[in-house]
């Protein structure tokens, strides 16, 4: 990422060095303070010009959308109290600045039958060479895992051996997103390609001291970046791939690996009411299988149609749109 530029550079290098020793991942902070960053070189802007007036123009200025703006707006509001803290500037210009109203997002949802297809892709494009083999099928239970148990992308990549309990048949994932940390149950079809995989692995590398239950090279996990790179070759292949559609107020998110756990939640909730329960009744349970924490996180799911229901709903928003 490339270095800021602004005339509020070294106070931008002096917070993030703050929240860094605090903690906090700095990443997606810098990111916002880029946006920022460059918003005050392309407008000559400095200190004197940083009144809130300027802020609802840069608001209605950059050409992101409402909820980009918003997150960006947020982290800005957040380092503009670090430098009030500071007794560098007076007030906070931003304190008052509004949010955009945001666009509703409707997440990518695989079918059932799309779920086992995809997962049929990826093993299809298994590599047998002994070079390969092992690599491929690392991949591939990292997409399984997603799919069939609803993980983040982060939790398989970060499973240790000693997390996956053979005559349990569970995994435990130690603290993700909310900090929480949970054990569940796993599929017999996860499991058993699981104890494939490791006896595999022992055959082919008997002298292996990864950590890792989902090895990469050396004593490292697999990538994440490699875990997308074949996901959305497997898309592509099942002929899914698809932009990202913004009509009117709505966004149709394109598919990503996240898919599989949004598929996971509505496919289990579809399934409950098919068989005549509530799904509402087992939304606490499968916010706990999820990691979620609270289950009103979980009950967003409830409002989320199936993967025909999005399909037709794209269309129709689509023909909408040629009409006018």
């Amino acid at each position: 990422m490339k270095n800021f530029e602004s005339f509020l550079a070294p106070l931008f290098n002096e917070y993030l060095t703050y929240r860094n020793s605090l903690g906090y991942k700095i990443k997606i902070t810098k990111f916002h303070l880029m946006i920022f960053d460059q918003y005050l070189r392309k407008t000559n802007a400095d200190l004197g010009s940083l009144k809130p007036f300027f802020f609802l123009e840069m608001s209605a200025n950059i050409e992101m959308e409402p909820r980009s703006i918003n997150r960006m707006i947020s982290t800005v509001r957040v380092f503009f109290q670090f430098l009030l803290r500071r007794g560098l500037v007076e007030h906070n210009p931003l304190r008052d600045i509004p949010f955009l109203k945001e666009n509703s997002i409707i997440p990518f949802v695989f079918s059932h039958e799309q779920t086992c297809q995809l997962i049929k892709a990826v093993c299809k494009n298994m590599r047998k060479s002994d070079r390969y083999f092992l690599t491929d099928f690392t991949e591939y239970l990292v997409i399984l895992l997603l799919a069939r148990c609803g993980m983040r992308i982060s939790e398989p990549l970060k499973l240790m051996k000693q997390h996956y309990c053979r005559d349990d048949a569970t995994i435990f994932i130690e603290k993700t997103k909310f900090k929480k940390q949970r054990l569940i149950p796993i599929p017999r079809a996860v499991q058993s390609e699981i104890e494939n995989y490791l006896v595999a692995r022992k055959c082919m590398y008997p002298n292996d001291r990864n950590p890792y239950l989902l090895a990469g090279k050396g004593r490292n996990p697999i990538g994440g970046n490699r875990i997308r790179y074949v996901f959305h070759k497997a898309v592509k292949d099942m002929g899914l791939d698809q932009p990202r559609k913004i009509i009117g107020n709505v966004n149709f998110n394109q598919p990503t690996p996240h898919s599989l756990r949004h598929s996971f939640a509505v496919n289990t909730l579809l399934d409950i009411k098919k068989r005549g329960q509530s799904p509402q009744n087992a939304l606490p349970v499968l916010a706990a299988y999820m990691g979620h924490a609270e289950y009103k996180y979980t009950s967003v799911y409830l409002r989320v149609m199936d993967a025909m229901s999005r399909k037709n709903l794209v269309d129709f928003s689509l023909w909408q749109k040629r009409k006018e």
